[in-house]
């Protein structure tokens, strides 16, 4: 059998309108052509930049599993650079994250230092390159340096590739989740609260993903931990106020009923959300001070708008999931066909009570932390997925449920919370990206 590198028909079946063939949680040659095809044409998220206040501080990561470095230069422009120098290929920072002092990045191997855009500034005896190519080659002209990257309210997006869509085109009224979540502040910032929390799953990154806007299994998977909660807050009075513990845990055991009206809006590209009518953030206790401080801010009529949007995920294809009301977002980072890096992180408010930010702090803890007892329903149930795939007489996934041959013509719209459209415009989005990259 051909390699799916070699063969595209081969490749453009493993996704039908309505299941998927297992080979792409599973198949370590699928994986490999995703981080070059996939994810070096979609728009990724980067980082937030709250993280690099001041010119000269960076924050480093990887796109499609490529060292790069986010950078503030001294026009306070953010820039994403390939963490290696031109050099020999050293990896110019190590750390996480931290400032550059004298405006410079300095390589620890042979010490070729280059400016805050990227550029080249000193090489240690140059008069040794006198009459070679060097001028002409990339190492002559510093780093790489991405030529797209867009700084969305904060969000630092970046695509890999040369080739691929316009920024607007791929993400189009699915930024209003972002737009939400920072017009949530009295000033209309973000910062990004404290450290990051890293976890690692033992799955393929396409089944976090989709879990995120899957109103199926919260009842299922979540009945032990929140189900706990669900009993020993029982017996109390309907009106006696809950702990912030409880609010959070209780809705997570909402039946099928619940998940199902609120809702989920698809957008082209593999972008959704759910909780287009209402979500498990909508029963949280009104916080008087911050709200007087956005009516302040906004005028009454606009604030109830920002607080009425109640998004439960948005999913922003491929890497980036973001919580809107709670003030979190998720990003997925591919290590292998069955590894993948979560990282979890909160925001601040800037301008709102502190109040909001334990709220956002006990919610991660509890839901989406390395510690959390909801989080590892899902890891088991990921990991499960993934050795599960391996056994044989079945080689598709189903996504049948409330699949409609309109959607052949136009997937974008609104559909019932618990259909599993968001996955199929996914993996539309999958197919077009793949093959589009070949």
């Amino acid at each position: 059998m051909r390699p799916y590198r070699d063969d595209p028909q081969r490749l453009r079946a493993l996704v039908r309108e309505d299941r998927v063939h297992r080979d792409v949680y599973i198949d370590p040659e699928v994986f490999e052509l995703e981080m070059q095809r996939l994810w070096r044409r979609a728009w990724l998220y980067v980082g937030h930049d709250s993280q690099i206040p001041e010119p000269g501080d960076y924050y480093t990561t990887t796109l499609a599993r490529e060292p790069v470095i986010m950078m503030r230069g001294q026009d306070k422009q953010v820039r994403v650079l390939m963490n290696r120098c031109a050099h020999k290929g050293a990896q110019l920072v190590s750390a996480t994250h931290g400032h550059c002092e004298g405006g410079l990045l300095r390589c620890p191997y042979h010490g070729w230092t280059y400016r805050l855009d990227g550029s080249l500034r000193t090489i240690p005896l140059r008069a040794g390159y006198e009459g070679t190519a060097l001028e002409e080659t990339q190492a002559g002209h510093g780093l790489v340096g991405l030529a797209d990257v867009v700084n969305y309210r904060g969000f630092v997006f970046a695509r890999l590739s040369p080739q691929g869509m316009d920024f607007a085109d791929y993400f189009a009224g699915s930024l209003s989740s972002i737009d939400n979540m920072v017009d949530r502040s009295p000033e209309g910032r973000l910062q990004v609260a404290g450290g990051v929390l890293r976890y690692q799953h033992d799955c393929n990154w396409k089944m976090f993903i989709e879990n995120l806007n899957d109103t199926m299994h919260p009842m299922v998977a979540h009945e032990s931990a929140a189900g706990t909660a669900k009993k020993l807050w029982a017996g109390q009075s309907p009106d006696a106020p809950k702990p912030m513990a409880i609010e959070q845990f209780l809705p997570f055991v909402n039946g099928y009923d619940f998940f199902d009206k609120m809702g989920v809006r698809i957008y082209p590209n593999g972008h959704s959300y759910t909780g287009v009518h209402f979500s498990i953030h909508s029963a949280y206790s009104a916080i008087g001070e911050y709200e007087q401080r956005l009516e302040q801010a906004y005028g009454a009529e606009r604030a109830r708008a920002i607080l009425g949007e109640v998004r439960h995920n948005t999913v922003y294809y491929p890497n980036l999931t973001i919580k809107g009301a709670i003030q979190s977002i998720r990003v997925a980072r591919p290590i292998a066909v069955d590894k993948t890096l979560i990282e979890s992180w909160t925001f601040r408010l800037v301008g709102a009570p502190e109040k909001l930010l334990q709220r956002t702090v006990l919610y991660t803890r509890l839901i989406n932390a390395p510690t959390s007892v909801v989080g590892h329903d899902d890891r088991h149930c990921y990991r499960a997925m993934q050795e599960g795939l391996h056994a044989q007489g079945n080689d598709w996934v189903s996504l049948h449920r409330n699949f409609s041959a309109a959607e052949r013509e136009r997937i974008a719209g609104d559909y019932n919370g618990t259909s599993e459209v968001s996955m199929r415009g996914q993996f539309r989005a999958w197919a077009t990206l793949m093959e589009s990259g070949s």
